[in-house]
């Protein structure tokens, strides 16, 4: 029997919000916005597209840390050098949620930004070539990572967002290809203190539609936008 054959000679109606005709916008949107500004200041760049690779290390996380440690699970990340952790039950890394003294400052590391691409975003634990922080030949100044401080509430969607501003001090064009999330993970215990190091995992990674293009004395900004809509 194959199920569904029969559903046509069955006397049932279908309700009318179950089709696909007016929320034509997914519930979860993810945006890639990148400004980019020449030596003296003037935006030469705007480039926008949507951002779709959560990886491995990112949807592991969605599994709260008391759950692996209630039903002995063990899970394995990969961080940013290639070396690999066990998760087992207690200690694990993780968030300890709610906020409080018992978690370290900050979670975001920062947006890294590369000259390489790869096409599996979901086994990616780190971007192909990043490009490194400093003033040398094909390097970026790394500036400091913000995320808003609220979320903010338009119309029918609310988002939030997190950035991060690069400067070119390397005396040449520097090209930007592919970019990615980073955050840092602390091994604690099931109540929540941190009781090892901080790894650091790669939870998002986009190959850039086209490639960006910093010259010399400028700077590009780069926004992660994550939107819910009802």
């Amino acid at each position: 029997m194959i199920v569904g054959e029969n559903l046509n000679s069955l006397d049932v109606k279908v309700p009318g919000d179950a089709y696909y005709t007016q929320k034509d916008s997914p519930m979860f949107n993810a945006f890639i916005t990148i400004i980019v500004r020449d030596s003296n200041g003037n935006i030469v760049n705007i480039h926008r597209q949507r951002s779709h690779s959560p990886t491995k290390n990112f949807i592991i996380y969605f599994v709260p840390i008391y759950y692996l440690y209630s039903n002995n699970i063990s899970i394995t990340v990969t961080d940013t050098s290639n070396n690999t952790y066990t998760n087992s039950s207690n200690p694990a890394f993780g968030i300890s949620y709610p906020s409080n003294q018992k978690n370290v400052p900050s979670y975001l590391v920062m947006i890294a930004v590369g000259s390489g691409s790869q096409s599996n975003a979901y086994n990616a634990y780190n971007l192909a070539a990043p490009i490194a922080n400093g003033s040398g030949t094909g390097q970026l100044v790394y500036g400091s990572p913000s995320i808003s401080t609220s979320i903010t509430v338009s119309g029918s969607s609310a988002y939030f967002y997190i950035s991060q501003t690069f400067n070119n001090n390397s005396g040449g064009t520097v090209t930007i290809t592919e970019v990615g999330i980073i955050i840092g993970l602390s091994q604690l215990i099931v109540t929540g203190s941190v009781v090892g190091s901080t790894v650091q995992l790669l939870v998002w990674y986009d190959v850039l539609s086209s490639s960006i293009s910093v010259s010399n004395g400028g700077s590009v900004t780069i926004y992660y936008t994550f939107t819910v809509n009802p």
